[in-house]
């Protein structure tokens, strides 16, 4: 196992990583070698109770809009969005209205600026692979200038075999004997590439971190004056777990009183059911995190970079369209694992609104449908005959999961959803202009051929 470590590390080093990143790499490997695996059993936990929660605080007043002048927007913006079958970045596919997510993110940003007068900086933590194009994006929003480099970037870590430990080899992609660390690279990635020092300096100790998918993640000077106010050193927005959360993560207790967020592929078998319940296990994580910068740089220093988040240890294969080429493992962390180790850290439940992903192309027409609506401030939010829930969508995966196909069948625009509580699809069918589904709707087309879908037709059911 030694000899795989001294491989790992060797291997890093002439990829140029930096010293923290590979001390926080060995952290991890060693764990693994140590026979850890990543789980984190019930008894190990408890459920939490009543927590804070955001439609109850007050007015942010003048003590919060002195935070929003030290407040920074930190987006994740690291995926390409390989699970709708994309080689580009994610953000930058049409999300509402002609609008892309960057763009509607970058409208988010100005709109608090100019509402507040405060200078909030917009940072993206990018992948080697969406840099480039993102930055090119962004140059069409000069004055999103403040001074301050507009990204930095996540790191990667060789993948492991599973038999010896070893770094694996792939010849036919040498890319893919690589992988991101997890999003919980976020903090050691702040620190190495000079962010976290860079942003400290100008005066910003206070950042909104969430993923570039999840638009409903607006800066809420409210919520970022309780932060301020209550000197927290780390926060999590966290939404009440419905059946259909019941396989995300979740927020518990560990015995000694401090909050734990965890992951599906933390779970241990033997406490699914618990897992899943989502009675006992009442909050989930948005990923919409609040951290104070002068407190992360603090507690990096105290460990000499290496934070030591929960590890989450995903077995995969080297090639994953390949499952008969070798298994690997990929050692992550989650970046909502660190409310396991600030001392006080906190949750707050927020409302559905602050909480609208795009993980799939279900998710993606039910936003771009009429059941979400852009607001003055550029807030995604459900129509208000949504009542807090959106509809729910299951597209045919064979005909609908990559993106071309999934444009393709609505090129015409996304049918009406605002009356909509399911709708299903199965087969090959396209959609006219105008289209309404109200209701329960399924609709079975075993035929060959696609199956069209009139302008201007209500469906029912």
């Amino acid at each position: 196992m030694a000899d795989g470590l001294t491989a790992a590390l060797d291997k890093m080093r002439a990829d140029g990583a930096s010293d923290v990143a590979i001390e926080t790499f060995r952290h991890y490997y060693e764990r693994l070698a140590s026979g850890e695996t990543g789980t984190i059993g019930e008894d190990e936990i408890e459920p939490v109770g009543d927590l804070p929660a955001a439609e109850d605080l007050p007015d942010p007043g003048e003590a919060g809009l002195e935070a929003l002048h030290k407040a920074v927007m930190i987006r994740l913006n690291g995926g390409l969005g390989t699970s709708m079958g994309m080689t580009g970045p994610k953000s930058l596919v049409e999300a509402k209205d002609g609008l892309t997510f960057l763009d509607v993110i970058v409208r988010q940003v100005l709109g608090v600026r100019e509402r507040h007068g405060v200078r909030l900086p917009l940072v993206l933590m990018n992948s080697f692979r969406t840099r480039e194009p993102s930055l090119k994006a962004l140059e069409r929003y000069p004055e999103l200038d403040v001074g301050l480099p507009l990204d930095f970037v996540q790191g990667r870590v060789p993948k492991i075999r599973a038999d010896d430990l070893a770094p694996v080899e792939w010849p036919a992609d040498p890319e893919l004997e690589w992988t991101p660390p997890g999003h919980g690279d976020i903090y050691t990635s702040l620190m190495t590439s000079g962010m976290l020092g860079t942003l400290l300096d100008r005066g910003f100790e206070y950042a909104l971190m969430a993923n570039s998918d999840n638009l409903g993640a607006v800066l809420d000077p409210r919520v970022l004056a309780w932060f301020a106010r209550e000197e927290l050193p780390f926060a999590m927005e966290v939404l009440r777990r419905s059946p259909a959360d019941r396989k995300g993560g979740h927020i518990a207790r560990r015995s000694g009183g401090g909050l734990v967020l965890r992951e599906s592929a933390q779970v241990r078998d033997e406490d699914q059911d618990a897992f899943q319940d989502v009675e006992r296990h009442r909050y989930f994580n948005t990923n919409n995190l609040w951290v104070n910068l002068r407190t992360l740089r603090e507690v990096l220093g105290e460990r000499d970079g290496v934070l030591g988040l929960p590890m989450i240890v995903n077995r995969k294969t080297v090639d994953p369209s390949d499952s008969s080429s070798p298994a690997v493992f990929q050692l992550e962390t989650a970046m909502g694992a660190a409310i396991d180790v600030f001392e006080g850290a906190a949750a707050l439940l927020v409302g559905r609104p602050r909480f609208a992903p795009v993980k799939t192309t279900n998710d993606l027409l039910v936003l771009r449908s009429d059941a979400y609506e852009l607001d003055e401030e550029y807030a995604v939010e459900l129509a208000a005959a949504r009542r807090g829930e959106p509809p729910f969508v299951d597209l045919d995966p064979d005909n609908y999961k990559l993106l071309p196909d999934f444009d393709l069948r609505f090129e015409n625009g996304a049918p009406s959803l605002v009356a909509c509580d399911r709708l299903t699809v199965r087969g090959d069918v396209g959609f006219g202009r105008d289209v309404v589904v109200r209701g329960d709707v399924t609709i079975e087309h075993p035929g060959h051929g696609r199956l069209m879908i009139e302008d201007g037709t209500v469906l029912s059911g």
